[in-house]
């Protein structure tokens, strides 16, 4: 792992990589050919920044994804994938079929956050929605799944154009709902090995603002975590706030909890299998002078291992318990624990993953493929692997502006990151990046 002052280095010199077709990367055919067509899909990015919409409204998103698919001469399926309520989801699947070869899924996600812009950008986006809570909110692809869009649009193309370099089966998948973790598991739900073809192979990207634009990142192995929201309601006993006496306080009991709770990690997980939890929200009471009945807190658990997981789980439920007994409360008024989110962690197959290193390393030039270490994010693109059993390669597509970036390195001041209303990619050369390194190792895989 690189210290400070090597990385900050390495990214001083990535100043370098502007533009693609600079000397420090191979000239090739594809380089050619994605330059050639970049002028389109910045178009296209710049139309899907300012057009965000949010998880399961993904409408015209989804339209636009696959009529793209459709005019490249895919054949495209839209409307799949049904939630666990019974409603249906939005997701697009584009066949192409070329001969006898691998089945290779390229996968890309399609909806929007809950953010309100403050790029000061002239493209910024300006959308408003109601929220699942019937709220107005501001909307923002805040993730960037914009630019994987447009990355995954210009594969698309590519894929097409080069067809006479290639044998096997292509799927293109746009997944909504990324953002609630529930739009893959849909697809999935909803038949997509039995009406399409099962892939051999998987292929993904997410945008990074920890690397420069220019550049991707690989890691074999774990790349992101799984994660499980956790809420917990402690059931007490209301009062006067002058009569604490006569309650059994469950915001007392809540605030117990949140210390103890810190413990299931550093006390009773092993170090050696990393794991993160995190309590978010903590809600209770009306007025300053009445104890309330109920309080509840929200947490995210975070973990590589899917046992380390379970363990965590089952802690915060005896610890929750424990509390409430220390507290008298009845057994029959035990904490509720709910459990509304989940998705497993992002593994990437190591041998896959060496390949597609080497594949991206001849199309980029070695100084734009960089070293990932795992992060305790999380997506939902594991559910593509039913269990584990297709291989993945997730890599990260760098989108800082270097300079800022070295700064970043030298200060300790860190860039606004995913997520954020400041986050503004450098979408250029990131994109052209983006689809010369996805489709190369889609080349390599369906020679």
């Amino acid at each position: 792992m690189l210290n400070i002052a090597a990385k900050t280095a390495l990214v001083a010199g990535s100043l370098s990589m502007f533009p693609i077709a600079s000397a420090q990367a191979p000239s090739t055919d594809l380089t050619t050919q994605v330059a050639a067509i970049s002028p389109k899909l910045d178009a296209t990015y710049l139309q899907l920044h300012q057009a965000p919409e949010l998880s399961r409204q993904e409408v015209r998103t989804s339209a636009f994804i696959a009529a793209e698919l459709r005019k490249l001469g895919y054949q495209v399926t839209d409307h799949i994938g049904v939630y666990e309520d019974g409603s249906k989801a939005l997701g697009v699947v584009g066949l192409l079929k070329n001969g006898t070869g691998p089945t290779v899924l390229i996968r890309t996600d399609m909806d929007a956050l809950p953010v309100t812009e403050a790029t000061g950008l002239p493209y910024a986006s300006k959308v408003h929605a109601k929220n699942a809570q019937d709220q107005d909110v501001g909307v923002m692809h805040a993730c960037g799944h914009d630019i994987h869009m447009t990355v995954f649009l210009g594969v698309a193309q590519e894929l097409v154009e080069n067809k006479r370099k290639w044998h096997g089966t292509v799927l293109l998948v746009g997944q909504p709902a990324e953002e609630t973790i529930d739009g893959a598991r849909a697809m999935m739900a909803d038949g997509m090995y039995t009406r399409f073809p099962r892939p051999d192979y998987i292929l993904d990207e997410h945008d990074n603002n920890s690397f420069p634009t220019g550049s991707i990142a690989t890691a074999s192995g774990p790349l992101l975590a799984a994660s499980t929201s956790v809420y917990v309601t402690f059931h007490g006993v209301g009062s006067h706030g002058s009569r604490p006496e006569t309650s059994k306080d469950p915001i007392v009991m809540g605030a117990e909890f949140v210390m103890m709770a810190q413990t299931i990690v550093s006390r009773q997980n092993a170090p050696q299998s990393p794991a993160v939890l995190t309590v978010g929200t903590f809600h209770a009471g009306t007025k300053n002078n009445i104890i309330p009945d109920d309080a509840t807190l929200g947490l995210t658990l975070r973990s590589y291992d899917s046992n380390v997981m379970k363990n965590m789980i089952a802690a915060v439920r005896r610890t929750a318990d424990s509390v409430a007994t220390a507290y008298a409360v009845a057994p029959d008024h035990m904490p509720t624990i709910t459990i509304p989110e989940h998705t497993g962690p992002t593994i990437n197959d190591s041998a896959l993953t060496a390949r597609m290193t080497n594949a991206a390393t001849a199309a980029l030039g070695r100084n734009r493929v960089l070293h990932a270490d795992p992060v305790m994010g999380s997506e939902d693109v594991n559910y593509f692997t039913d269990s584990g059993k297709i291989p993945l390669t997730a890599f990260w597509l760098g989108v800082a502006d270097p300079a800022k970036l070295a700064e970043s390195l030298k200060t300790g001041k860190p860039l606004p990151n995913i997520h954020s209303a400041l986050f503004a990619p450098v979408y250029e050369p990131a994109i052209q990046i983006g689809v010369v390194a996805m489709t190369s190792m889609a080349l390599s895989l369906l020679q």
